[in-house]
This record gives C-alpha cells, structure tokens and sequence, in this order.
C-alpha cells in the first residue's frame, strides 16, 4: 500500500514545497498529491519535478484539479493539456476532475450528454499522453451515487477514464463502501481517505465551507476516531486491489494528525503482512 500525503491539506498555511518534501519523507509517506493550482503556480520553477521529488523517495500520485466541463471544447482542451503538461513534468499518469456540478437526480438529461460528451474528449487527448483521467467519487455530481458512476463509465466507454474513490462520500451516499468497490474495483486507481464524527456533520466538506480559511471544521477528525470503520476497509480493501491512497485532511493540527494517521496505518499493514505470512 502507497500513502500520500495532499498538498491541498496545507491551503492555508505558509510552507514552500521543499518543506513539504522533507516533512513527507521524514514520516514515511511514499508520495504527494499536488492540487491542481500548486502545480500551476511551481511550474515556472524549473526546480520542481519528478526528479526533484525522487530526491526525497517520493513520487507524485496524482494531480488534483478541476477541469472546466462547462467551457466550449477548445477551451476545455486548453485546459486538459495544461493539466496533461503538469503531469508529464511531475510524473504522474493521474490527474483528477469532477464530473460536473450537479447532482445525478437532479441533472437534465441534455446536460448528462454534454458532460459524457466533454468527458469523452478530454479521455481522447489523455490517452494520447499515457495520461488518466479520474472522477472522484463525490456528492452534487454525476458520480454522487455508485448506480450514476458505473452508468457515467458505461457512457463514456473511454480506457482512460478511471475512478478516485473518496470512501467517506461513497458512504455518504448510502453504498456500503466494501460492497461499492467490489462494484468499481476495475476502474479504481485511487482512494481518498477521510474521516467524520457524525452523518449529521456531513455539510462540514461542502466546497463553500472546506475551501474556506474561516470554515467550520467541527466534525473532522483523525482517520480512526471517526464513524467510518477504516481498519475493517482497509483490511478488506488491500484483499482486492493494490490500494493507493491519500490522506486527505482539512481540519488544523495539520501535521500532527497526519503523522497519526500514518503510522496508525503503517502498522494495520504491517499486522497484516504478518497475518497473510503466517
């Protein structure tokens, strides 16, 4: 199992991306997720890239953005091979978006099509790079619920269409997340990892308030405190597919939790890798 630490997770604080190295080797994480905007912002710095962060034994496991489904094809295509440059420079063959910004339920049928069809030509142009694009899993888009996903696949019917499965949003939308990934193991190629107190918490990751330096952040908590069962997941999950996953933390105590969190699960893989020995 390879662990990743997000970039996303120190938004509001002040460390430049060599600190953020270091500190990630020093703890035993095997890779970095770039958000999006970080890339774009190192990318005048010839300094950083794969080669760069293979000094520190790290690699890039995928870059995070958010493709703009709603612009004119060749806007869009713009935007897909800036994306596609960043992940070339990083070393990644990941790069993740959203699909779309609404709802499955509530989306238009006409609306539906025009995502499957931007969908299908930002696919066309990965390809041609080696490159993946991954939908995550997440509530006010089309891959919201697990039947909405494997139809949007089935729709787009593109190789290089994957899937970064957050598990708290696949359990927030009623699946079972064992039972879900049994359902999209083929397409998975990425987890995000995140914890809540309650469902009554939930609002606590909409985008208006986790973005903001001056949200809420009652309700997130450390990997194995929260509702969601982790080390039952993950001991299920490591069974069926090669897990690669992120730490995705938005609340404070940054590094501290994530050091938590990481060595809670070096040694849950560590038990089992004993367990599977014997």
């Amino acid at each position: 199992m390879n662990l990743s630490l997000c970039t996303i997770s120190f938004r509001h604080h002040l460390h430049s991306m060599k600190e953020l190295a270091e500190w990630a080797q020093s703890k035993n994480f095997q890779g970095i997720e770039l958000w999006g905007i970080h890339a774009k912002h190192l990318k005048d710095t010839s300094l950083y890239n794969k080669d760069w962060l293979a000094s520190y034994n790290l690699y890039t496991s995928m870059i995070s953005d958010y493709l703009p489904l709603h612009l004119k094809d060749k806007d869009l295509l713009r935007a897909t091979k800036e994306l596609s440059g960043l992940g070339h420079n990083w070393g990644t063959q990941k790069l993740r978006t959203f699909a779309g910004q609404s709802g499955s339920a509530s989306i238009r049928s006409e609306d539906r099509q025009s995502i499957v069809a931007k969908l299908k030509l930002i696919c066309q142009e990965l390809e041609k790079e080696d490159q993946f694009l991954l939908l995550e899993t997440h509530p006010n888009t089309l891959t919201d619920t697990v039947p909405s996903t494997l139809q949007l696949l089935e729709e787009v019917d593109h190789p290089a269409l994957r899937i970064n499965f957050d598990v708290l949003h696949i359990w927030e939308s009623g699946a079972d997340p064992i039972e879900a990934l049994v359902k999209l193991n083929p397409f998975v190629m990425h987890f995000h990892f995140k914890n809540i107190t309650s469902r009554s918490k939930l609002d606590v990751f909409s985008p208006n308030n986790v973005y903001a330096a001056a949200g809420s952040r009652d309700g997130m908590t450390p990997l194995f405190e929260g509702i969601l069962d982790y080390s039952g997941f993950i001991h299920k999950a490591v069974t069926m597919t090669e897990v690669e996953a992120s730490l995705e933390w938005f609340g404070g105590n940054v590094k501290e939790v994530l050091e938590q969190d990481a060595k809670r699960i070096s040694l849950l893989t560590k038990q089992m890798n004993k367990l599977y020995v014997s």
